[in-house]
């Protein structure tokens, strides 16, 4: 049977928008594309550790915040970037939109999950964007981040 229910561990990140109008994605585990976010760890706000998430995964940390853009339900991206993991249940992706100054992406993080960081185009976001919900997600929110 199917879970369908939220498994208590919320993600935040953002949507982070350059100078250029460009958007920062990040490549994880070298099989699929998102938007930088992660775990909420205990005491943090979820701004707080989409801030993080943010930095780790991307290095930025020039981060104007604009607004919070809302959140969606989904289940983690499946082995080698195809279809999902649904042993996790489902999770709570909470987004922010930022935007920044800064032009290099140089992730931080220890582990070695997010295997390059980019500024694409929203068109190439869209196409890029591994999991339809983050595509759907991203696709509503289109319109309030372009400027």
């Amino acid at each position: 049977m199917e879970p369908n229910i939220l498994n208590g561990h919320p993600s935040a990140g953002g949507i982070v928008v350059g100078e250029d109008g460009r958007i920062a994605l990040v490549h994880q585990h070298g099989d699929s594309w998102s938007f930088p976010k992660g775990h909420i760890e205990d005491g943090e706000t979820d701004l707080e550790a989409a801030r993080r998430e943010i930095y780790e995964e991307t290095g930025l940390t020039d981060l104007a915040l604009v607004r919070k853009l809302g959140s969606y339900e989904r289940y983690s991206i499946g082995k080698g970037g195809i279809g999902e993991d649904l042993s996790h249940g489902l999770r709570e992706r909470i987004f922010f939109l930022f935007h920044t100054r800064e032009t290099t992406l140089s992730p931080t993080e220890k582990n070695g999950e997010t295997t390059e960081a980019r500024f694409v185009t929203p068109d190439e976001a869209a196409a890029l964007l591994t999991h339809p919900k983050d595509r759907e997600f991203f696709e509503s929110v289109r319109a309030t981040i372009s400027r």
